[in-house]
């Protein structure tokens, strides 16, 4: 009877042990499933955009014989001379059977208008071309560039195309005479931004990021760890430090559109700050990223066994000495991780930065904190908005610039916290 009620009370064990493994199996096939799920869905997104985005690293360019007549040219104004004039005369000779006006418009239209500068740039670096003939490749139409790229088709009614037979036969010619190819796009990461989508570039917005984030590390590292370590180290624990800390885990939650109103609100409207400059977006992005490098900071600062502490004060040495010499060269590593990542987000961060007016048109390269300038994701915005077939590609390919440099910092702050945490 003894021995029947153990062999029942074991069967009993045996079935539970049994249904908690299951669920234990189920449990993790359904983690592993949701990861998969993640990163398929993550791969599509990275297909998707690097599939819209990679032809954006080549443009179409066209070989054209310039005949720099000197007669065109006045040394002392060689701003004034018309190069516009040289890229249609040329267009004039490869295609001499061309007579009518309006064919001759739809000619000129498969060079770029920025062909006329790329001409006035040689001169200006080299005047002894005045007088001569010059084969030179000069950036081709956006509509020349997307047809050959295969984004506009060419079997369908010339009514549905923004090219015309004749100009779809001038292409097929100059291709058959070797004078249009895809090359490097080397404009898209030299020049700033354009109307005209071959001539627009990513390197005013890079330089733009670049200054807005050096005015926000320069500003949030140094406030954000002093003030995690006075909240940490110094600060008596009362009703005014816990509702400090309360508001510094809200600050990190709020919206960040919220910090763009707050800077348009104080720093230009009531300190009369440049609109859309990096000075300025560096501030936002800065009351933006204090509470996520405070909260690392601190949480950093907590890691660090107070036996160091201890050991430190026991030697004779004071508080300060403690902190500045022990403890802060160890809670660094997680402090700098915190920085980074903090960095990251305000690299990404668009919405505030619409806020005060840094999504202007703005053409030339910013020089410094003071210029008018934009960053890469409101460039991105700006493009999205643009109607043109070729700014599509740009954008993707603009996406996939700043996701290399999220990864790329977000990589460095792994890599600095494995070099060089301590685990105690």
């Amino acid at each position: 009877m003894n021995s029947d009620k153990k062999e029942s009370t074991m069967d009993k064990v045996n079935r539970g042990l049994a249904k908690r493994y299951r669920k234990e199996r189920r449990f993790r096939l359904f983690g592993l499933g949701a990861i998969i799920t993640s990163v398929a869905f993550l791969g599509l997104l990275f297909v998707s955009i690097a599939a819209n985005g990679w032809t954006a690293f080549q443009q179409t360019e066209i070989l054209l014989d310039i005949h720099f007549d000197a007669e065109k040219f006045d040394v002392d104004a060689l701003a004034a001379a018309d190069y516009g004039a040289l890229v249609k005369a040329s267009m004039r000779e490869l295609f001499p059977n061309v007579k009518g006006r309006q064919d001759k418009r739809k000619l000129y239209k498969l060079a770029s208008t920025g062909a006329s500068y790329a001409l006035q740039d040689m001169v200006a670096s080299d005047t002894s071309i005045i007088g001569t003939t010059r084969k030179v490749w000069l950036p081709a139409d956006d509509e020349v560039d997307m047809f050959l790229k295969g984004y506009i088709p060419r079997d369908v009614p010339e009514s549905d195309r923004r090219l015309t037979d004749k100009q779809v036969s001038w292409i097929d010619q100059l291709v058959a005479d070797g004078r249009l190819e895809k090359k490097f796009n080397m404009t898209f990461f030299t020049a700033g931004d354009s109307r005209e989508p071959e001539l627009a570039g990513i390197r005013g917005a890079a330089v733009g990021s670049l200054f807005t984030l050096a005015v926000t590390l320069l500003l949030s590292f140094p406030i954000g760890v002093a003030t995690a370590v006075y909240l940490e180290e110094f600060a008596p624990k009362n009703k005014w430090t816990d509702l400090i800390e309360v508001n510094i885990n809200n600050l990190a939650a709020v919206p960040s559109i919220v910090f763009g109103l707050l800077g348009l609100a104080v720093f230009l409207n009531v300190f009369g700050m440049p609109r859309s400059a990096p000075l300025v977006g560096g501030l936002v992005l800065t009351l933006m990223t204090l509470p996520t490098i405070i909260i690392a900071s601190r949480a950093s600062l907590k890691s660090v066994p107070p036996s160091i502490r201890e050991a430190a004060l026991g030697v004779g040495a004071s508080k300060m000495q403690a902190i500045t010499h022990h403890i802060l060269p160890l809670a660094m590593p997680g402090m700098m991780t915190g920085t980074i990542i903090g960095m990251a987000q305000a690299l990404g961060e668009t919405a505030p930065l619409l806020m005060i007016g840094m999504v202007a048109f703005i053409v030339d390269v910013p020089g410094s904190v003071t210029d008018p300038s934009t960053v890469l994701p409101v460039q991105i915005y700006l493009w999205a908005d643009s109607p043109e077939r070729a700014f599509v590609e740009r954008t993707s390919a603009a996406i996939m610039v700043l996701l290399a440099f999220l990864i790329s910092m977000n990589a460095f702050a792994v890599f600095m916290r494995r070099k060089f945490e301590r685990r105690w």
